[in-house]
């Protein structure tokens, strides 16, 4: 078995694929590694192929009329990384930017091959459905930080859901990321320590009580 589909494999999006359908992926698809703080796309940019993120992490975000950087979300190892809106259209549209965050790879795969060979055929198209829907509950949650947490929701909603993002970025990244004023994370931080909710074990953060953490959450 070549490289390629070692790669594709480790994506749990075609772990039901036989050997044949593996190499059918790989036949329409290419695999591409990209730098540290490399730009896969803009927004408005129009794509011809479904990205899946092999390794690393990437952050997605919009940009205000002001120029101001609008996080929206993280996209880890083992997902789906294309905004798909509708399957009429061989062209996807993006709706935001994407840039990564660590060194990074990514299965490129031709878009109309893939409809063709995959989704007509009724292969795959739960996996994508899924991932659908997953990508809609990302936007769920970036309303909820946005509009309805206050920083300490949303601390503990980062710390509930991307601990390892948390503790793999400087802490100003953090609040820029959610925000909020630097000095307001570390009051925050000191607050849950205090309460016995979160630990700081040389500047990483350990969770002590789930359970605590989530009624902060849900208010």
């Amino acid at each position: 078995m070549d490289e390629k589909q070692d790669l594709i494999k480790k994506l749990s999006f075609f772990s039901s694929l036989n050997e044949e359908q593996l190499s059918t992926i790989g036949s329409i698809s290419k695999i591409t590694s990209y730098p540290k703080n490399s730009i896969l796309y803009y927004e408005n940019d129009i794509n011809d192929r479904i990205f899946f993120l092999i390794s690393g992490l990437l952050k997605v975000y919009k940009i205000d009329k002001f120029e101001n950087e609008i996080f929206l979300y993280h996209i880890q190892k083992n997902s789906l990384i294309s905004e798909l809106t509708t399957l009429d259209d061989n062209s996807i549209h993006c709706f935001s930017n994407a840039e990564f965050l660590d060194e990074s790879t990514v299965l490129e795969v031709d878009f109309t091959e893939f409809k063709n060979e995959f989704l007509s055929k009724n292969i795959l198209n739960n996996e994508f459905i899924n991932e659908i829907l997953l990508k809609t509950q990302q936007l769920h949650c970036v309303v909820n930080r946005e509009l309805v947490f206050d920083a300490t929701a949303k601390v503990a909603y980062t710390l509930q859901n991307d601990l390892e993002m948390f503790n793999s970025l400087k802490r100003h990244e953090i609040s820029f990321m959610l925000h909020i004023q630097p000095e307001t994370l570390s009051r925050v931080l000191k607050k849950l320590k205090r309460n016995n909710i979160i630990d700081i074990e040389n500047s990483n953060v350990v969770i002590i009580d789930s359970q605590k953490l989530n009624k902060i959450i849900k208010g």
